[in-house]
């Protein structure tokens, strides 16, 4: 394809991403809010630190309303929130036959497909760990799993396409028929990292606490138990077993996948989630309601109670607020409700 892989949103999943793409010698634009770190991107080079890769690279860059064009493919890397308007932004610089990838946390495909159409949205997972330091550097802390699949299941010339292009950039990159099955497992895990955050442990020694256990477990069980309410077939990866936090799976089973994850967590630069650092660093609003706050509707559909979900939810809402503060004593308030 002649024109640029388009990737909106240019911070810690998009411009980890951009960064490797156009390291290869292929054409990318980077679209983002932050002026400055436009300017850096395109004049002294965005900068990948971290343990994976060291490196410098220039990539062209823009504010979205200085973009000209109509691009084929677009990659969203955008948080969660702020879906829906970018989608409606770039809808006008899509080409006819183009196709949206949604590199998100969450189940943004659903936000997407309601604005563009289904036809015209490709699914994605993405579970490496990277971080929007400063203009122009981004933390590039481990590699992680990334998928890529169409909504529907059914293969394409342009799935083919994208999936050669993930692989670029994660030679391990997996092409599926069950994209939802991925994107419902990492909500679940999503679930998890977001507890993580009530306290300032890392994500490894949260996990690695096995007095903590009641509250990965019981997430897990609700995430998926909703997920199979729903007639979707979960997915497991790097140490995430959905078959773990089903409700007839063993300690033995739930304590081994646990245990994966603190060690999969262990050996990352990146220490905290996204979440955390939203909180306690950029003081900023999370992703909570488009991630988890969603699954609370979700579950009303079906006529199933989520509880710890709820409980979640309500925390990371205290700790925006500045009602509650990032703490063991917050952490607690999810232990004890998992009875």
């Amino acid at each position: 394809m002649s024109d640029p892989i388009l990737v909106w949103g240019g911070g810690a999943i998009g411009g980890t991403m951009a960064a490797y793409w156009a390291r290869a010698g292929l054409d990318v634009l980077i679209v983002d809010i932050e002026a400055e770190h436009v300017k850096a991107c395109r004049t002294e080079g965005l900068k990948i630190t971290g343990p994976v890769e060291a490196f410098d690279v220039t990539v062209p860059a823009t504010v979205p309303d200085q973009l000209d064009g109509e691009f084929s493919r677009i990659v969203l890397a955008v948080k969660a929130q702020h879906t829906s308007r970018a989608v409606q932004t770039l809808a006008p610089h899509l080409a006819e036959t183009g196709c949206v990838v949604s590199a998100q946390n969450g189940l943004n495909e659903r936000v997407i497909s309601g604005v563009i159409g289904e036809e015209r949205t490709v699914g994605a997972f993405v579970n490496f760990g990277a971080d929007w330091h400063l203009p122009g550097e981004i933390l590039f802390g481990n590699r992680g799993a990334v998928v890529i699949g169409e909504l529907d299941g059914k293969r394409r010339q342009r799935t083919d396409d994208i999936y050669q292009l993930m692989q670029v950039f994660e030679p391990n990159a997996v092409l599926t028929d069950n994209i939802w099955g991925y994107l419902w497992g990492k909500l679940a895990y999503g679930a998890m990292l977001f507890a993580t955050a009530l306290n300032n442990d890392s994500m490894a020694d949260n996990f690695a606490d096995s007095l903590r256990a009641p509250v990965w477990i019981g997430l897990g069980r609700e995430v998926m138990g909703l997920a199979h309410k729903r007639g979707v077939r979960p997915v497991g990866f790097n140490g995430f077993d959905p078959n773990a936090y089903a409700p007839q799976a063993s300690v033995d089973e739930s304590a081994r996948s646990i245990a994966e994850l603190a060690a999969f967590n262990r050996q990352s630069a990146k220490t905290h989630s996204g979440i955390w650092r939203d909180l306690a660093i950029r003081k900023r609003k999370t992703e909570i309601d488009e991630q988890i706050g969603v699954l609370s509707m979700l579950a009303r559909e079906v006529h199933m109670d989520v509880p710890l979900i709820d409980c979640l939810v309500e925390l990371i809402h205290g700790i925006e607020s500045g009602h509650r503060e990032i703490s063991p004593d917050t952490f607690s308030i999810l232990l004890q409700r998992c009875g």
